[in-house]
């Protein structure tokens, strides 16, 4: 055996009572799992090395089924953020951005577009053009943790249609069906949309309908940031529900959230919708991150209308005085889209990242109003990055408790004030909601982060602690674990979790993360993943 964790509180992502045992791990795999009462009555398992887990549970590695990691992992080989949190797989291509399928104009224009999310990647290099190439990538460079990736269906859209809004034509919704298969076949989990964001939100439904029947012909996932989390929000939920339906394709609901001052209280309402379906058949996930504010882009709140043509149409729009005047009406009186279908409360909106050096000063100020949005807007180039405070508290803890809740950071890790769920959402959800709060038992919370997310990407050996399976593992101490990333230092790595482990091979020794960079391109095959 390379490695015994001896005397250790397996908590196996089951959702089942915890037990003590001595678990052996040999060549990248759990070989052997002792529990304590049969160790009476045989020979303790025996390694090279022996790691005393007295004290200290251990679990799977947890999933993060909403990462904003996309060139994180090439940028940062050490990538702290997540593997000092217990994440050993994050799911990338979110919201329907990110930067495969693309050919070199489309490439260019999702740099522009999610500058604020991820930097404008001038210190990348760019070697590919397809998904496959971008997991070869991942895997020729080597990464901090396990990757998967959604296919866009925004840069889809932007690659075959352009920035128009209107419905795609025949050979333009081919083109679309064909990206989304090649990604597929190239090993994406599934597809992703972000349904306020342009272009991908210009789609209609019968549009993704009959790109979600691709999906679920190559056995993957639909997740969409449907159309809005305000105004509208249980029916977008529903319409989500029934479009996924009508292509027979399972659908998982990114960072599930009910927010805006009309959507206080109502999480249960939600919830009875996705019971009814999950009752009739429907095959629906969710993730949420244990947090009140939402976190995204200055620009994102913007019209739809506004966006159209592409970031540089839009600054022109935003130089206009005229046109600005009525982004602001939109924004203020009616209800913009982008910000999901309630006038805007500037003093919710707090920067917390911005592009341009020389307006560092605007980082941890509200915005004081849309002039004062319209001038950040123009002078940093669309890059900046906002915390929405518009969540409430008994709707995240009503949705966490729910059966087919997984975990998700949903974290950006750009700017100098980052939201705190990109350092701190699962030592959050073990430290405060279990341990502090008890809103989860511990066998449950780690179901949620572990084993459920697994069954949802299809992962046949990873996400419990079971013999044969992947030692991809987190030995954390259930006393002390707990999220130091905090809303003023959001970058403070969390406490309580010494070790982790991808493939039997440490990632985090002692709390210090080592050189190791275990992770790689976990794709979907028809048959396999991994």
């Amino acid at each position: 055996m390379d490695l015994v964790f001896r005397d250790a509180e397996v908590v196996d992502g089951t959702g089942a009572p915890s037990y003590r045992a001595d678990v052996a791990v040999t060549d990248g795999r759990i070989a052997a799992i002792v529990k304590e009462g049969a160790a009476a009555g045989c020979q303790r398992p025996t390694a090279r090395r022996t790691v005393d887990a007295d004290g200290l549970v251990l679990s799977p590695g947890f999933i993060d089924m909403h990462a904003h990691s996309d060139l994180a992992l090439l940028r940062d080989p050490d990538h702290s953020a997540k593997a000092a949190q217990g994440v050993t797989l994050e799911v990338l291509g979110q919201d329907g951005l990110s930067y495969a399928p693309v050919d070199d104009r489309t490439l260019e224009e999702v740099r522009r577009a999610i500058t604020g999310w991820n930097g404008d990647g001038s210190d990348i290099d760019f070697d590919w053009r397809t998904v496959g190439g971008y997991l070869d990538r991942l895997d020729r460079q080597g990464i901090a943790v396990n990757a998967a990736y959604l296919i866009p269906q925004g840069t889809v859209r932007m690659y075959a249609v352009g920035w128009d809004d209107r419905p795609a034509t025949d050979a333009e919704l081919d083109r679309m069906r064909l990206l989304v298969a090649e990604g597929l076949e190239q090993g994406a989990v599934g597809m992703s949309s972000g349904l306020t964001y342009t272009p991908g939100m210009y789609a209609p439904d019968a549009e993704l309908t009959e790109l979600c029947r691709v999906v679920a012909a190559h056995g993957g996932y639909y997740c969409p940031h449907h159309r809005s989390y305000g105004a509208g929000a249980l029916e977008a939920y529903a319409e989500m529900v029934r479009l996924t339906r009508d292509a027979g394709c399972a659908l998982h609901l990114a960072h599930a959230t009910m927010n805006f001052g009309v959507n206080e209280g109502r999480a249960p309402e939600l919830l009875a919708l996705l019971d009814e379906a999950l009752a009739d058949g429907a095959d629906i996930s969710l993730d949420t991150y244990p947090y009140t504010p939402g976190c995204t882009t200055l620009v994102a709140v913007l019209p739809s209308w506004a966006h159209e043509g592409g970031p540089e149409a839009l600054l022109a729009r935003l130089r206009d005085d005229a046109t600005a005047e009525r982004i602001r009406h939109h924004l203020e009186e009616l209800g913009s889209d982008g910000c999901h279908g309630v006038p805007v409360d500037w003093d919710t909106i707090e920067i917390s990242g911005v592009t341009d050096p020389a307006l560092a000063g605007s980082v941890g100020r509200r915005v004081s109003g849309w002039p004062a949005a319209r001038e950040l807007l123009l002078a940093d180039r669309l890059g900046t990055t906002i915390l929405q405070h518009v969540g409430h508290e008994e709707n995240v803890r009503a949705i966490m408790r729910h059966r087919v809740h997984t975990g998700g950071s949903d974290g950006i890790l750009q700017g100098s004030k980052p939201h705190p769920r990109a350092y701190g959402t699962f030592p959050e959800y073990l430290g405060r909601y279990v341990r502090e709060e008890g809103v989860l038992s511990l066998e449950e919370c780690v179901a949620h982060l572990t084993s459920r997310p697994a069954a949802r990407l299809r992962l046949p050996d990873r996400g419990l602690v079971r013999e044969g399976y992947r030692a991809d593992l987190v030995l954390f101490d259930p006393a002390t674990v707990a999220a130091g990333s905090t809303y003023a230092s959001p970058r403070a790595l969390p406490t309580g979790i010494p070790h982790v482990l991808i493939d039997g091979r440490f990632v985090m020794e002692d709390g210090k993360r080592t050189d190791v960079l275990a992770g790689r391109s976990v794709r979907r095959t028809r048959t396999t993943t991994g």
